[in-house]
């Protein structure tokens, strides 16, 4: 699918009037922020918030009539990310969707009141956005991506694919992903140690770095590689399989488009589905519903994707048991 224009969504004149016009006709036309970490011309950010809007739409909030979107994308920027958050609670929307952690953190430290729906957040209450899982308490709520044992499927997989692989490195930015090593590594490292590979942390902070880094494991033997649940490795996606295909090192990450674009593998979740049910919770916070009193949504479905041409680019071949367990094989 094509972009989504969303200069109407932004702001201006020329689309407040008529917003302000409907409203004025007695119409109570309710405003909703999104902040995400993604940037804007990124086709799968794209499809994820469309499938918000259209979800939206089907519980009879119409953009233009009743509903009001203001969308904010802060592409792995930091510093941006926090002046969006603080642009966004300054409009004092209605209700607020952030999506993935860094965007929440940044709308937490500007608000307590306005309700926040998080979508692709791993560990909410490590991060301090709720009190526990059932009831959140305060004014956010919303959708998990991980528990830490997932990181243990990762690691099992990797090894069936390429069964050489004796070390592990697992790739992460702790500004965007602070979560990977309080809540991830232990258990990445205890799973790996039980099938005798050892394990180890690569933080990079930068495009450059991420060359560097992979480069460097290539030079050893036997080294695959985790991408890790972060954004920062959503928007640099592209050098990273670049990088991964042409120091030929296996990889595996939780995005199923990463094996669309060229990635070997990936076993996560579906996070346009997210979006679909982070609606509902949107919708039932515009009725009234208090954030407090939703509980945070677990996935429920998991996905495995193989690409056959990286694994031959390679040299691997695919073990039947996992191209039998695989639901889908991009050849």
């Amino acid at each position: 699918m094509k972009p989504r224009e969303f200069v109407s969504l932004l702001g201006g004149a020329a689309a407040a009037w008529p917003l302000a016009a409907r409203a004025q006709q007695g119409e109570w036309v309710r405003r909703v922020g999104v902040l995400s970490n993604f940037a804007e011309s990124d086709l799968e950010a794209q499809s994820m918030v469309e499938a918000l809007h259209q979800t939206l739409q089907e519980l009879g909030w119409v953009e233009g009539r009743n509903l009001r979107f203001d969308h904010r994308w802060a592409a792995g920027n930091s510093t941006r990310i926090q002046a969006f958050a603080k642009a966004l609670v300054a409009l004092q929307p209605d209700v607020i969707v952030g999506h993935v952690t860094p965007a929440v953190a940044a709308l937490q430290k500007e608000t307590s009141t306005i309700p926040i729906v998080f979508i692709q957040v791993s560990d909410p209450i490590g991060a301090g956005f709720i009190a526990n899982l059932a009831h959140p308490g305060g004014n956010i709520t919303g959708f998990t991506t991980y528990e830490p044992t997932m990181v243990g499927k990762w690691v099992e997989m990797l090894k069936e694919m390429a069964p050489r692989v004796s070390r592990l490195a697992f790739l992460f930015n702790p500004q965007t992903a602070p979560f990977v090593t309080r809540y991830y590594q232990g258990p990445l490292e205890s799973s790996a140690r039980s099938l005798g590979i050892q394990a180890g942390a690569n933080p990079v902070h930068n495009g450059s770095e991420i060359e560097s880094v992979i480069t460097a494991l290539a030079r050893e033997p036997g080294v695959g590689l985790i991408v890790m649940p972060d954004s920062f490795n959503i928007v640099h996606r592209e050098r990273i399989i670049a990088l991964a295909a042409q120091n030929k090192l296996p990889a595996i990450s939780p995005y199923q488009f990463m094996v669309a674009e060229g990635g070997l593998m990936s076993y996560g979740i579906d996070l346009v589905d997210l979006f679909r049910r982070a609606a509902a919770y949107v919708d039932r916070i515009l009725k009234g519903e208090k954030p407090a009193d939703l509980p945070v949504q677990a996935p429920t479905k998991f996905t495995l994707v193989i690409n056959l041409k990286t694994a031959k680019a390679l040299g691997l071949t695919v073990p039947d048991k996992l191209l039998v367990a695989a639901d889908e094989v991009i050849e």
